[in-house]
């Protein structure tokens, strides 16, 4: 009887010590991981890659109260470079809280009911790669950047890529481009992707910054990123022949981690960019060289177009503004007006 009840007795406490090891890693796991804060490298619309606080990678998954949210008005409640937290119970991931972001840069959504799609979060520079080759960059899409950018307080590089194969009229296109952008007080780099020396430049433009890399499809995001990045290994296009325009060979933004510290957003290639969530009268504050002139206008509402005693026009006339920056300016203000019937 006394072995039985010895037996009876270790048993249980064999049963015990197991219970109390499965309830306390139970408790240890939700406490740890509860609400741990990650940032988000890539999104597919219905999953997220997310690196947390741990330096683990986990995929993740949005609450569904997220969905419900009318708060919400873009197409994608969680972006690439947002921090967020993260639920973690089983191995399974969930996004339960979104922090405000620092700044964010918008496109224009292709969904008619919601207007804005949010690019990237949390940045402290973006680079806009462009070329005056094949397929060349509009000074419309550029400038349409830029406004997205300063209405944001996001600082930009302009990055004219594929010099290697530019021709005489090309080189004299990029000169007006540097003058003016430089002169304006935007940062102009002309490289090669394919150039090692040009690669360490951009490098040191990157160390210990969080930036977004953006452009139109084709200009050689991608042979620049492999550049930076070797192991990314990044599928690249050839231009369509039939119209000029890259391809796309992004799919989902997606952030990657620098060697030399910061990290670097890659968006797909964007081919058309739309002014979102800025009013026509606040548009000429994000023309960076109209803005001293501004208070001097005798409306506080001119629109710089035919109102008396507008000083941005006076600007113009008198050779302070380039005339083809005061053009971009009325397109895009005639585009808003147009979007708004």
């Amino acid at each position: 009887m006394r072995l039985l009840w010895q037996a009876h007795s270790s048993y249980m406490a064999l049963l015990c010590r197991i219970t109390c090891l499965w309830v306390g890693r139970t408790l240890y796991k939700k406490i740890t991981f509860a609400g741990m804060e990650a940032r988000i490298y890539k999104s597919t619309g219905s999953w997220y890659v997310a690196k947390g606080a741990d330096g683990v990678v986990y995929k993740a998954r949005m609450k569904g109260l997220f969905k419900h949210d009318k708060g919400i008005t873009s197409t994608n409640p969680v972006a690439v470079g947002d921090y967020v937290d993260l639920v973690i119970e089983n191995g399974d991931a969930m996004i339960s809280v979104i922090h405000d972001r620092r700044n964010y840069i918008v496109r224009e959504s292709p969904h008619g009911r919601v207007k804005k799609h949010i690019v990237a979060a949390n940045m402290d520079q973006a680079i806009l790669v462009t070329t005056v080759a094949t397929p060349r960059t509009s000074q419309g899409f550029m400038d349409r950047f830029l406004v997205t950018a300063a209405a944001y307080h996001i600082p930009v590089i302009l990055l004219f890529n594929k010099k290697d194969i530019f021709r005489e009229k090309d080189i004299e296109q990029y000169a007006i481009y540097e003058d003016m952008y430089s002169e304006i007080g935007y940062t102009v780099r002309l490289i090669s992707a394919t150039d090692a020396t040009d690669i360490g430049m951009v490098q040191e433009m990157l160390a210990g910054k969080t930036t977004l890399l953006s452009g139109h499809s084709g200009v050689g995001k991608s042979t620049l990123i492999n550049g930076l990045l070797p192991a990314s290994h990044l599928k690249t296009t050839a231009v369509s022949d039939w119209s000029g325009k890259g391809q796309h060979t992004t799919t989902f933004a997606e952030m990657f981690d620098l060697e030399d510290g910061g990290s670097l957003i890659d968006t797909p290639g964007i081919r058309e960019l739309g002014i979102v969530d800025i009013e026509k009268v606040e548009l000429s504050h994000y023309f960076l060289e109209m803005q001293p002139y501004l208070q001097a206008c005798r409306f506080n509402s001119c629109l710089h177009l035919n109102e008396p005693g507008c000083a941005v026009r006076a600007a113009v006339d008198e050779g302070k503004i380039y005339p083809e920056r005061y053009i971009s300016y009325v397109t895009i203000l005639a585009s808003m007006e147009e979007k708004s019937h």
